[in-house]
């Protein structure tokens, strides 16, 4: 199969078949006569495979470890525990932050429903933000947080 043929079989662009063959995490063939890569059966059930770690929250390195351990005949499933089992709390920590992001948002808007538009006057910006309460002291860092 092509690069495009493998893509349209797995339902992913070619870029991404792409992506992950530079990555290393598929090996396809060369076809002797032009260079192009010749993908098979095997890579459309890798790629599948890659598909369903990604979706599970896996990053393209960890995808890429536990292939390498399948590949050498180690079992990954302990280690695919323990990635988990490691993550689940920041993700939970990580929709808590959003929550309450979420409930900042709504009280604000509640708060902005009857608040006229100001024009900036060399004292306000923007008289929506401006009244709205200084966040507290560890409310501070988030921004920080979100960047990453």
């Amino acid at each position: 199969m092509k690069v495009s043929e493998l893509a349209r079989h797995a339902g992913v662009t070619a870029e991404t078949v792409r992506h992950y063959t530079r990555e290393g995490l598929l090996s396809p063939d060369r076809e002797p006569s032009n260079g192009y890569h010749r993908y098979d059966e095997t890579d459309l059930e890798r790629l599948r495979f890659i598909q369903r770690a990604r979706t599970l929250g896996f990053s393209v390195a960890e995808v890429r470890d536990i292939l390498v351990h399948a590949d050498h005949g180690d079992s990954p499933c302990p280690m695919v525990r323990d990635l988990l089992a490691a993550r689940l709390p920041e993700i939970h920590r990580r929709i808590a932050e959003l929550q309450a992001l979420a409930a900042r948002m709504e009280q604000a808007l509640d708060a902005w429903a009857d608040m006229p538009d100001g024009t900036p006057d060399g004292h306000s910006l923007c008289r929506l933000i401006e009244s709205f309460p200084e966040p507290l002291r560890g409310d501070e860092e988030q921004p920080a947080k979100e960047a990453r």
